[in-house]
């Protein structure tokens, strides 16, 4: 089965710098096949019989061994990938495609007060939807100045989060 692992704080701002040929080593000596990296951002495409959770376990573990620290991993399958895609929110929004668009990967569903919680705070600049496991975020600034780009998600919905924008959710899908 084809996956996707989405690591969180991977390359960004400078910290926890892992090079994608490394981070693809890494992937391969815990067995895993076929892998494929994605852009600097912790984006990363592999096939495995195994299932969701134990690698999820796996690939924390591996990662914690290889770099010393703690990487949180989200994972998708290609189906999932698909039906994000497929579901994609905002088609009724006006102005949408000027929009910056997001899709934050949430390791677990959200409590519905929770999700209530974030999406309260829709205005006409940014909004919010959860899906299961998946948020749909709209901006129209910039992310950094975003209530997203300060970290509103994980503390509203109260699950670990990465965020990956909407071109990249495409265009990782056909890598």
């Amino acid at each position: 089965m084809t996956y996707f692992a989405f690591l969180k704080g991977i390359n960004v701002g400078g910290n926890h710098i892992i090079k994608m040929a490394e981070l693809k080593a890494m992937f391969e000596r815990m067995e895993l096949k076929n892998v494929r990296t994605f852009i600097q951002s912790g984006n990363v495409v592999f096939e495995s019989p195994a299932k969701a959770d134990a690698l999820k376990k796996k690939i924390e573990s591996g990662l914690k061994k290889s770099v010393g620290y703690e990487v949180i991993v989200v994972i998708r399958t290609k189906e999932e990938l698909e039906k994000i895609i497929e579901q994609y929110p905002f088609g009724k929004v006006k102005g949408h495609t000027e929009c910056r668009i997001n899709v934050g990967f949430l390791e677990t569903a959200p409590d519905k007060p929770a999700i209530n919680e974030l999406e309260m705070l829709n205005t006409d600049k940014e909004m919010f939807l959860v899906k299961g496991d998946n948020l749909y975020h709209l901006c129209r600034t910039g992310f950094a100045e975003s209530l997203a780009g300060k970290n509103i998600i994980e503390k509203k919905l109260k699950v670990k989060a990465t965020v990956r924008n909407w071109n990249t959710v495409n265009k990782i899908l056909n890598i």
